[in-house]
């Protein structure tokens, strides 16, 4: 594709540690050799379970972090060469929602304030175009102006995330980053969250991020989808073959673990995603699903697999791909 306004190139990054008794460094690699692309004007879903790598590329996207290796392009453009003026205008273009809004805003502020925040840090416009402005957004995330004078501890729970999503579109970003952003919320409070989001992405021509652990969700509003295992690509989808299950083993397992409102969808009688994700200090050998893999044999604990490509848009790191038999990954459909 050659619309991307976000891209990553083999992008990893490892965070030395000390372990043991005598403080031994040790490299722990929280991404490893990741790539995939954003275009402009979709939603890309990243999906995986807790301590897969799914908010380390949350910030390496927004320079929170550096990468050890690789690349990462925004219009084309290395994002490691952002410095001083161009850093501070880059800030404005890529905007995150967190997943805890308590955190997002500062409980000693009113909301006024908060939304003013942005503005003044950039130096955008006059004291009556910023107010003409927040009450435009709160208008389109769907708030009334009276919330202005109130503080955090006041709103519910969707109405402070919808606080963040106002200050996030206060400078006009062209990519947003929603890293759990409904995880904290109930039912049906989530959907009314996306469905802004969506909105959001058509009125504005943004282009999204959606980290989840909640593949349907994912599945759901993302156009395509990439699935993280302790901070390795797995599987980088079109939404459709992803809706069908997914082709590898620890996708097809994620979709198993996850309920399902459809009786028709019913999943009781599948066996869910079972054991613990490894320690990332000392990952399995070969391919690091392997030990958790129903349909894993002697080689993936040998060797690392590399992404074989499906189809369009499709790539799938597993071995039972290409030289083994297609048929043994059908057996858990």
């Amino acid at each position: 594709m050659n619309d991307a306004i976000l891209r990553f190139e083999n992008t990893g990054i490892a965070f030395q540690t000390k372990v043991g008794m005598f403080g031994k460094s040790q490299p722990l690699h929280a991404v490893k050799d990741v790539s995939f692309d954003l275009q402009h004007g979709e939603v890309l879903g990243i999906v995986g379970e807790s301590g897969s790598g799914k908010s380390t590329l949350a910030k390496l996207a927004m320079q929170l972090l550096k990468p050890s290796s690789g690349r990462i392009l925004y219009r084309g453009k290395a994002l490691a060469d952002y410095h001083g003026e161009a850093l501070k205008q880059l800030r404005g273009e890529l905007q995150m929602v967190f997943q805890d809004p308590n955190s997002s805003l500062n409980p000693r502020l009113t909301i006024a304030q908060s939304l003013r925040e942005p503005f003044v840090l950039h130096q955008r416009g006059t004291s009556d175009e910023r107010c003409a402005e927040i009450d435009r957004l709160l208008g389109v995330v769907g708030l009334p102006t009276t919330v202005l004078q109130r503080y955090p501890h006041e709103l519910s729970g969707g109405q402070k995330q919808r606080v963040v999503i106002a200050r996030a579109l206060a400078l006009k970003p062209r990519v947003l980053i929603a890293d759990e952003a409904v995880a904290a919320l109930d039912a049906s409070v989530k959907a009314q969250i996306v469905n802004l989001l969506l909105d959001l992405r058509e009125q504005f021509e943004l282009s999204i991020i959606f980290i989840s652990h909640d593949l349907p969700m994912i599945e759901a509003m993302c156009d395509r989808v990439l699935v993280l295992y302790l901070g390795r690509l797995m599987e980088y989808a079109p939404r459709q073959a992803i809706a069908q299950g997914g082709s590898h083993p620890y996708t097809q397992a994620l979709w198993k673990s996850s309920p399902s409102i459809d009786p028709d969808l019913s999943l009781d009688d599948d066996e869910p995603l079972s054991g613990e994700i490894p320690s990332p200090l000392n990952p399995p050998d070969g391919c690091v699903f392997h030990t958790r893999c129903p349909l894993a044999v002697q080689q993936c604990s040998q060797q690392v697999p590399a992404l074989e490509t499906l189809g369009a848009g499709h790539r799938v790191a597993c071995l039972l791909f290409g030289s083994l038999n297609q048929s043994r990954i059908d057996t858990i459909k």
